[in-house]
């Protein structure tokens, strides 16, 4: 398949090395569009008097809300993911600031492909999630 060039962004080509991070605090409504959007109602994620009686003590975000916040990152590079695989390492809470980075550890000029290394990390340093996602970043201008 050819594909389309694409404009520059930042970062300008998935070589190894590259990395890109962005930082988000995920808030109630966000956790609430996607509840919407996925029907993920666990009350894990919906219900306070649940939670209050758990050892979290309060509604966690779904899990795969967190690691949706990667996609920003192949976003940036119109990357089409083939494999993801994610591993959670802490909860994360409504309002906490979540950094989430990229780093491209091997890549296949021959058949396009690259791996990235991911993680997301709470604003106390904490690792939340780690990932490795392997796919096809898109083609920028030189």
């Amino acid at each position: 398949m050819k594909r389309p060039t694409m404009p520059n962004r930042i970062p300008r080509r998935a070589a190894v090395g590259e990395k890109a991070s962005f930082t988000r605090t995920l808030t109630d409504g966000d956790v609430s569009m996607f509840i919407g959007a996925t029907w993920d109602v666990n009350p894990l994620h919906t219900d306070n008097s649940y939670m209050a009686q758990t050892p979290f003590q309060r509604r966690i975000v779904p899990g795969l809300l967190t690691a949706s916040l990667l996609t920003h990152l192949g976003g940036l590079w119109a990357f089409l993911g083939s494999e993801m695989h994610f591993y959670y390492t802490a909860p994360v809470f409504i309002g906490d600031t979540i950094t989430a980075t990229a780093e491209v550890v091997k890549a296949d000029a021959e058949r396009g492909w690259v791996k990235l290394a991911c993680a997301c990390i709470n604003s106390a340093g904490e690792t939340v999630l780690t990932a490795e996602i392997t796919g096809y970043p898109g083609k920028f201008e030189e």
